[in-house]
């Protein structure tokens, strides 16, 4: 009876569901933040459902359905305060849906759910921002903004993050590049979503003013990998020219 209650609990270990999967993250420092002023970006992948905790700079990603989900990114400027103020969530990317689920100011961690209707593997990004932290340019990037004609005929509006008021800082002009990246990527290679593989500021002597990278326009089952530059205008904080190449 011993042994056969043993191979049964055995059974019951090996048999457990893929929602009780956890996978821990610690966040990777950019900078750009400030006092108690700061912002962290998420970047998962989730097929079914899954819920991301962030407590300072620890993160827990938990499956609650379907397929394990996996971390992608993982970035802040600096560690998420306990009782952080002016707390924001905004979702960035991913077909599904995104939501804050738990506040840190009533606990000191954010919870966020992701839930994914499709079959298949998704990507989703989202920002947690605190402190009144501005996020230059962001938001969701469709083909129909009305402020953008292109890089040959756009209008006053120009790239996302032209609006933004002051000097931008480098994580700004980072976070405005993949925004005017996102779109002009989605025109050439009429890709649904664009993933960013690396991006980096250019430390050449003379082009500290352009942000260099590598990404991915994904479209179902077909990716096609790219490599991308942007000329920034650091002092008035925005991006003057795009140029998005095939690899």
């Amino acid at each position: 009876m011993y042994r056969l209650l043993t191979v049964f609990a055995a059974a019951a270990v090996i048999a457990l569901p893929s929602s009780a999967q956890t996978f821990q993250r610690r966040a990777t420092m950019v900078g750009g933040g400030g006092g108690d002023r700061g912002k962290c970006t998420i970047e998962v992948v989730v097929d079914g459902a899954a819920e991301v905790s962030i407590r300072g700079d620890q993160g827990t990603l938990r499956n609650l359905s379907g397929n394990p989900a996996s971390w992608r990114r993982f970035e802040c400027t600096s560690p998420m305060p306990a009782n952080a103020g002016d707390f924001r969530f905004e979702g960035v990317d991913g077909r599904g849906r995104q939501s804050l689920v738990a506040d840190p100011r009533n606990g000191g961690v954010a919870v966020i759910r992701i839930e994914d209707p499709n079959s298949g593997q998704e990507g989703y990004t989202f920002d947690v921002m605190w402190g009144g932290y501005q996020n230059p340019g962001r938001g969701p990037v469709t083909d129909n903004r009305p402020d953008y004609r292109g890089p040959d005929g756009r209008g006053p509006g120009g790239y996302p993050g032209a609006s933004h008021a002051g000097r931008w800082t480098t994580e700004q002009a980072i976070d405005g590049c993949r925004d005017a990246v996102r779109i002009q990527a989605r025109d050439r290679f009429r890709g649904r979503r664009v993933e960013f593989l690396s991006v980096r500021i250019d430390d050449n002597p003379g082009r500290n003013d352009w942000v260099l990278g590598r990404a991915r326009a994904r479209r179902g089952n077909r990716a096609e990998e790219f490599q991308f530059n942007c000329e920034v205008d650091f002092d008035r904080g925005r991006v003057r020219s795009v140029d998005v190449r095939r690899r």
